[in-house]
Formats: structure tokens, sequence, C-alpha cells
């Protein structure tokens, strides 16, 4: 099986999975309405687990990320002409995957009135909105993602079984300990994909997509992804 069917599986189950956790919160009448932020985070941190561990079962290598396969290709001897197949595989998941949660919350986005809530199921927005710092979190927060998860895996090998499980404790400190000022997009298809799909969807009045914003979450992780690779290589 070609390697990007894994990473577009991979990633259709992290962003269902993931963008569902946010609906379950933050939409009108569902059972988990409220249950705040620790119910969101360790629902994002299970869906990369699985979402990885299926991937690279798939024969993809658990990259779900388009920072981390460019900094691959470029530190890493990641094969170069599988980038752009992955990442169009990433990117086709994450829009598949929102528009999944979609349907299946479709009743609560219906009888929700908050616009932004709509939104947040999606894609990410700052608490405070400051171009530099929002930028500098995304950075930051993605070149700890990397030098983590090259320290936690084999560097020569997929993201394999019980590898998955470290990144997906990683993905839960971030987000509990970074992912208050701009809520941890880390990963370039994560945000943009599910803001494609919001904009395209027939969500019921869903308002703009925030398009003003979306350069951050795709700038700040490429950048903080070849951080993190070039300093883990330093090493």
């Amino acid at each position: 099986m070609a390697p990007y069917i894994g990473e577009f599986v991979g990633m259709t189950l992290v962003i269902t999975l993931g963008t569902s956790v946010v609906a379950n919160v933050v939409l009108s009448n569902t059972k988990g309405q409220n249950s705040g932020w620790i119910v969101i985070t360790l629902g994002w941190a299970m869906a990369v687990f699985i979402g990885n561990y299926v991937s690279v079962k798939l024969g993809g290598s658990g990259h779900l990320n388009p920072a981390f396969t460019i900094g691959a290709a470029l530190f890493s001897g990641f094969e170069p002409s599988l980038v752009m197949p992955y990442i169009a595989a990433q990117f086709a998941g994450a829009i598949l995957g929102a528009a999944l949660t979609w349907l299946s919350y479709h009743s609560h986005f219906e009888v929700t009135e908050n616009q932004s809530a709509k939104l947040a199921v999606f894609c990410n927005a700052p608490a405070i909105r400051k171009t530099i710092p929002n930028l500098l979190t995304e950075i930051i927060a993605t070149a700890v993602l990397v030098v983590a998860a090259l320290g936690m895996s084999q560097p020569t090998t997929a993201f394999v079984t019980l590898d998955a499980l470290p990144i997906s404790l990683v993905v839960l400190a971030i987000g509990l300990c970074m992912g208050g000022p701009t809520g941890y997009a880390i990963n370039p298809a994560r945000d943009l994909g599910p803001r494609i799909a919001h904009f395209i969807l027939p969500i019921h009045g869903k308002g703009n997509s925030d398009w003003s914003y979306s350069w951050i979450p795709v700038v700040g992780p490429l950048i903080g992804a070849l951080i993190g690779f070039y300093t883990y290589g330093l090493f």
C-alpha cells in the first residue's frame, strides 16, 4: 500500500476525533458541554495516538504533520519525492475529518448560536490576538514537539507501535502547558484543513473563517519544526 494512504487515514482519524472532542465541549446541548480544557487536551492526545498508530500500520510514517514531513526531508533523510504526496494526504485527511465531525454533531451546530464556538471546533484562535506573541508561541511549541518526538523515537524508522504513545503524551503536555495562548495548532494541516472545511461546509450560522489569523498556525509550526530538527541535530 502506498505510504501516503497511511498518512491520509491516520490524519482523518486524528482530526475526526480531535475536532469532535472540541465539539463535545463547546457546542450546545451535548453530553460533554462545558467539560473543559482537560477533556479537550486529553481527547486530542488520544486522537494523535490512534491516528499515528493506524498510519504506521497502513504503511505511512506517522508524521501526520506537514511541518514534520518537510523537516524530516531536509534534516533526517526522508525521501523528498514523498513530501508532496504526504502533505496532500495530510490536508485531505484533515478536511475529511472535520467534515465527519460536522456530520456527527450536525444537530448541535444547528442549535449553537455562538459563531466563535462553531469555528473553535475546526481551528485555532488566540486568547489574546497579538501577531508576534502568537507566532512565537506556535514556533516554540512546535519546536518542543519535534525535539521530543525525535528524542522518543528511533530516528531512522517510522513511529511504530508504542512509540506513538510517548508522542501523544508530548501532545498532551504541550496542550496542558503551552496551549493557553493560541490553542496549540503545532501542525499546519490540523488548523488549515479544518478551517477550509469550515469555509466550504453549509454550517448553520457559521460566520467567517477568520482568514486573517490563518497564516500563523501554518507559518509558526513550519518555522518551529525546522528549528526543532536543527536543534536536535546539534546534539
